[in-house]
């Protein structure tokens, strides 16, 4: 049975989770919080890392705050590019070993080794982000997912409001259902603002190296732009800070995502950066390890959408003030259901 999120709980936790910043690094050193507890958690990065500045910096925010209030042993791994799935579940294997008793793989890519893994070691609670497959399902799994497609509603509509030259482009990392959501999402946003409007879309990858290569990511949006897009959205994880730079170089507009990326990017490319679409995958973290220390263990898919406060957009930068009215407008039909977005 799915459980939905409330959003007492979202708002609770957001605004601490805000600055939780620093941790461990991101080799497998632990670290130990305050408060004692008897749960080590332990997350295992999608391709990039902490660091990236988007997916998995949240996810890295949200084990800073359970390590900061609620006083657990952390642990950090991080997948590596064209790895398979017996890697990733050895990987899952040696954190079990290393005592970790709440185990987070950060990405639909470890649905297969969190699936074994679950299965091999029953008496551990595992978390996946991004995935409700049957891969990962578990009695000791949650799956926490996120309704991208509605946040990315609005940054496509957000998108349209804003282009001037009634073009604009999305880049995804990979080609799979859950970057689709993204896609689909940011399409039926822009449509909904300009029926006519003329959309771009590129995918960088096959596998997981999509989401941590600037390079290809800004050769992308620089041929967007060279098109007459003059605002693109990335859901491409590291390869983002690509589409900046070349948003930067072209004088255009672009549109973060996972975090708000006009503070987390670097700082001579964040006053392109009018919106984000924020997924709170902290909030996620957070709650999935705060679940276990309270003796409440969280089973099966947790979805954080628009209505209880797990996906929205962001303001930061003032770049979009002028339409927050209608933005926040189309927010409130698709919550009271006027708007049914698609995913695909």
């Amino acid at each position: 049975m799915r459980h939905t999120v409330k959003a007492a709980s979202i708002m609770s936790v957001a605004a601490l989770a805000l600055t939780a910043c620093g941790g461990s690094d991101s080799g497998g050193d632990a670290t130990s919080g305050e408060g004692g507890s008897d749960v080590k958690a332990c997350l295992a990065y999608d391709v990039g890392g902490r660091g990236d500045q988007s997916f998995n910096d949240s996810a890295a925010k949200g084990l800073d705050q359970a390590k900061d209030e609620l006083g657990v042993e952390i642990e950090e791994v991080e997948a590596s590019q064209g790895e398979n799935d017996a890697a990733r579940e050895d990987r899952l294997n040696q954190l079990v070993d290393a005592g970790c008793t709440n185990i987070v793989g950060v990405g639909f890519i470890y649905a297969k080794a969190i699936g074994a893994a679950a299965k091999d070691n029953p008496d551990v609670s595992f978390a996946i982000v991004d995935d409700a497959s049957a891969d990962s399902t578990g009695d000791n799994v949650a799956q926490l997912v996120f309704a991208e497609n509605e946040g990315s509603f609005l940054v496509g509509a957000a998108a349209a409001l804003k282009s001037k030259s009634g073009k604009v482009g999305f880049i995804g990392g990979m080609d799979v259902p859950l970057i689709n959501k993204f896609d689909a999402g940011f399409k039926a946003g822009a449509k909904a603002v300009d029926p006519k409007i003329e959309i771009q879309t590129k995918y960088l990858a096959e596998d997981g190296s999509g989401f941590a290569d600037p390079a290809k990511g800004k050769t992308a949006a620089e041929g967007m732009y060279d098109k007459g897009a003059d605002v693109i959205y990335h859901a491409a994880g590291g390869s983002g800070a690509g589409v900046f730079e070349a948003a930067k170089a072209n004088k255009k507009m672009a549109i973060g995502v996972d975090s708000d990326q006009a503070k987390t990017a670097e700082k001579d490319v964040q006053d392109v950066i009018i919106t984000s679409m924020v997924k709170n995958v902290n909030v996620a973290v957070f709650d999935y390890i705060k679940a276990s220390v309270d003796g409440k263990q969280m089973s099966g898919p947790q979805e954080f959408d628009l209505k209880d406060g797990g996906v929205t957009y962001t303001t930061t930068g003032g770049k979009i003030d002028d339409i927050t009215d209608k933005l926040d407008d189309y927010k409130q039909q698709i919550i009271d259901g006027k708007i049914t977005v698609p995913a695909k």
